[in-house]
């Protein structure tokens, strides 16, 4: 433990040097830095003050230090700078620690003497300064020697960057005209590099392109004009490069450059000039008004609104009437539109002047004269064969409805104002007047009615009459006749609608039933006004009243309050509807009036399922329901149906049924089918049903169906005497025969290969038999065991016919 006098004495024994080092260190160290240690001595004061047994170990001692600067981008490892303390004997019994920013990484410590080296390359663009912390502490106690101190390293700069320009690319723009010095555009360009050491960020801007209409301020990068007069119509556009340099444009420095794209923008300093002194133009005299006659051009050197210009007709103010002249807001052209018809007879050339002025002007480049310029314009009227041409542009005339056939309606008059006048015929346009309703006398325009006119069918009549000339050209034009038919009161006025009125069983008397209107196809001019009334009888009808509402409707009234459906059902009421034309016309149409016993809301259903769920006296929902159950039991009835017709059809399909011809019991039906010859006799089997289905033959079928009734009686004749005679008897040959013939000749029976005993053979027959396979060109040889066998016949080749007629 020491006295203050102690502590006093260590701080003085300390070297001069030593002093001043620590001093040029700390001066370095910022604020923040500084401010902490002056806490760390005010609260030793205070600590000194009160007596404090641990003061010592809290004072600052001496250190000692070498530069602390770091060249940037030196690739060489090497000391930069030692920290010592005082009780630092040599002995190695102090332990250096070095903590923060870099430490490790970029900067190691030698913990035994203090030095403080670089682990690799520094960039200060990157980092300017770090910011470490050093301590000493004794190896034996492993107590601080000094307490914790902070202190910086700083990179310093080399110039290792290339300045660079911002907010590329560059466009201005300036007025053409304009004075010396006028600022164009300012260029900045940045360098990385430190701007407080050396020359190394210091920059200055030079001009590589551009001179010498352009300058740059070698400080600031301010370009302006070094030209005067520069004039846009001669160039627009310049492109001015700027250099900039950094080291002050020192040997050794890094430079950029940048391109300044500079406009000139228009004034208005040229006027405008036409090219030529005078323009002709030619125009037709059958041109219709707002035709363009021809344009004519002064041209002006500037550009935008500088460039606009107005045209006007001057000298002869009559002639210029007929004419107006207009400007191209998109090509700046005077374009001359005819105002007037023109007339070659009248008047056959004109003359005037056309005059071009700027819309805006500037005085500071021109005078107002200079703004505006002159030539002179000829217009020729070339002659042309005209149409004719109606004395009134339309015509529109009335006509009653009730006009008799041959009327006059009106006249319509042209004229040929060429000079050679040719005569005129008239006519109507077919497709203006389909219903053939007036003709045109073809040779004064007259118009009359040709049919009886209707206005309610059609009030208004469009009619189109054609003047053609009846020269070689044949020229015509056409006027548009407006007719129209005057009303005269002959409809008669009837109900507005089918009413269906209807009165509840509890309506009391003076209650009103219905509202009634009426419709009337006339219109007359002062407006509809109708009557209404009841037939006039000898008695009052004792049920109902109409009463006029003397607006066009009227409401039926009840007169008494004893209506009920038992008593009736419906009444009829006449309702007599007049109008106020002249002569009046009136219609009487009859109401039904229906009893109804309304919903306790005063509705009464009339008609469809509410209307017959009360008639038959049961509620709604019952009889939608058995409407329900009604249409899934049909629904379902349909579908059943539908599945046994098809079933039916596939069993159709799978079995083809052979019909035969009813025949007597005593007929015997075996048929034997003759097989292929085997064991050298023939196999005797039955018929089998074909595997085809045979076509339907329309057109024969009733032919057949009646030759098989006759083919039916002759064989039960056949039969009955078939008993009494054999078949040598020439009756039952001839029989036989005819059936085989008929057989072989029908096309539209099928073939048959199997034979049928249709009955009996005779008495002495040796194996006869009916077959007809060998009656054809079938080589087919039978054996027959029996004596003078009996050739076999065929019946008839294949073809095809319907089921019902493969069996006799």
């Amino acid at each position: 433990m020491g006295s203050a006098e102690e502590m006093h004495g260590r701080t003085v024994k300390m070297s001069t040097p030593s002093v001043l080092a620590v001093v040029a260190v700390f001066s370095m160290i910022p604020g923040g830095v500084l401010s902490d240690m002056r806490g760390t001595q005010g609260l030793e004061t205070q600590q000194l003050a009160q007596g404090s047994p641990h003061l010592h170990r809290r004072l600052k001692r001496g250190w000692i230090w070498k530069q602390l600067f770091v060249p940037e981008e030196d690739p060489t490892l090497r000391v930069i700078g030692q920290i010592k303390s005082d009780s630092d004997r040599g002995e190695f019994s102090i332990r250096y620690i070095l903590s923060g920013e870099g430490a490790g990484d970029v900067f190691e410590i030698d913990e035994y003497s203090g030095e403080i080296r670089t682990l690799k390359k520094l960039d200060r663009e990157e980092k300017a300064f770090y910011i470490l912390q050093a301590q000493a502490i004794n190896r034996r106690s492993n107590e601080p020697e000094e307490p914790q101190s902070e202190f910086i390293i700083k990179v310093q700069d080399i110039n290792d960057n290339v300045p660079q320009f911002q907010n590329e690319p560059y466009v201005s723009s300036i007025s053409e005209m304009c004075p010396t010095g006028t600022t164009v555009a300012q260029v900045t360009a940045t360098d990385a590099d430190d701007p407080m050491f050396g020359n190394n960020a210091k920059l200055i801007y030079s001009i590589l392109q551009g001179e010498p209409y352009f300058s740059v301020e070698p400080k600031t990068g301010i370009i302006v004009t070094s030209w005067p007069n520069m004039d846009r119509e001669a160039r627009e556009q310049y492109l001015v490069v700027v250099q900039v340099k950094d080291m002050l444009g020192l040997s050794g420095g890094y430079s950029a450059s940048t391109t300044v794209t500079v406009s000139l923008t228009d004034v208005n300093d040229n006027g405008p000039t036409f090219q030529h002194h005078l323009y002709t133009f030619a125009i037709p005299e059958d041109a219709a008004v707002g035709t363009t006659v021809g344009r004519l051009m002064a041209d002006d050197a500037d550009i935008g609104i500088n460039a606009k210009m107005t045209y006007v007709l001057t000298d002869d103010l009559e002639e210029s009437s007929t004419f107006i002249i207009e400007t191209d807001p998109v090509t700046q052209e005077g374009v001359v539109l005819l105002a007037k018809p023109l007339d070659y007879e009248t008047k056959r050339r004109f003359v005037m002047a056309a005059e071009a002025v700027n819309s805006q002007v500037d005085t500071r480049f021109l005078t107002l004269e200079d703004f505006r310029d002159r030539t002179t314009l000829k217009i020729v009227v070339v002659d042309v064969d005209e149409p004719p041409v109606f004395i009134s542009p339309v015509y529109e005339w009335k006509v009653p409805e009730n006009a008799a056939v041959g009327t006059v309606v009106g006249s319509v008059s042209a004229r040929d104002t060429d000079t050679v006048n040719n005569p005129i015929r008239y006519s109507i346009d077919k497709r203006s007047d389909t219903t053939r309703v007036f003709k045109i006398d073809p040779n004064n325009g007259t118009i009359t009615v040709a049919r009886a006119l209707d206005r309610e069918t059609l009030d208004w009549h469009n009619v189109t009459v054609e003047a053609k000339e009846t020269t070689q050209n044949h020229l015509s034009s056409s006027v548009v006749v407006f007719i129209k038919v005057l009303d005269i009161n002959d409809n008669v006025p009837r109900l507005a609608r089918d009413y269906q009125p209807y009165i509840c069983e509890g309506t009391q008397a003076g209650e009103i039933i219905q509202m009634l209107s009426a419709v009337d196809p006339d219109e007359p001019v002062e407006g509809h006004h109708f009557y209404f009334s009841m037939l006039a009888e000898k008695h009052i009808n004792p049920n109902f009243t109409i009463r006029d509402n003397q607006d066009n409707t009227a409401s039926i009234v009840a007169r008494r309050s004893t209506f009920t459906r038992k008593d009736r059902t419906q009444y009829l009421l006449p309702v007599v509807v007049t109008d106020s034309g002249s002569p009046a016309l009136s219609s009487t149409g009859t109401l039904t009036i229906s009893v109804c016993s309304c919903q306790p809301a005063g509705h009464c259903p009339t008609g469809g399922v509410e209307a017959l769920a009360l008639s038959m006296g049961v509620s709604l929902q019952t009889l939608l329901g058995f409407v329900v159950c009604l249409v899934t039991l049909t629904a379902m009835s349909v579908l059943m149906l539908m599945v046994r017709r098809h079933r039916r059809k596939q069993q159709e399909g799978q079995e083809v049924e052979v019909k035969e011809l009813e025949l007597p019991e005593t007929v015997s039906q075996k048929v034997l089918y003759y097989g292929e010859p085997t064991g050298g006799g023939a196999e005797l089997d039955f018929c089998q049903q074909p595997a085809v289905s045979l076509r339907h033959h329309p057109r024969r079928r009733k032919e057949r169906r009646l030759r098989r009734e006759d083919i039916r009686a002759s064989i039960c004749m056949s039969l009955r005497e078939s008993h009494l005679i054999g078949p040598e008897d020439e009756v039952f040959r001839q029989f036989i025969l005819d059936r085989l013939a008929e057989a072989d000749q029908d096309t539209c029976v099928p073939p048959f290969d199997c034979l049928r005993t249709y009955a009996y053979e005779g008495s002495r027959s040796p194996a006869g038999s009916l077959s007809s396979l060998e009656s054809s060109s079938f080589d087919i040889a039978l054996e027959q065991p029996v004596h003078n066998p009996r050739p076999l016949v065929r019946l008839s080749p294949w073809y095809g016919a319907g089921e019902e007629d493969t069996v006799f």
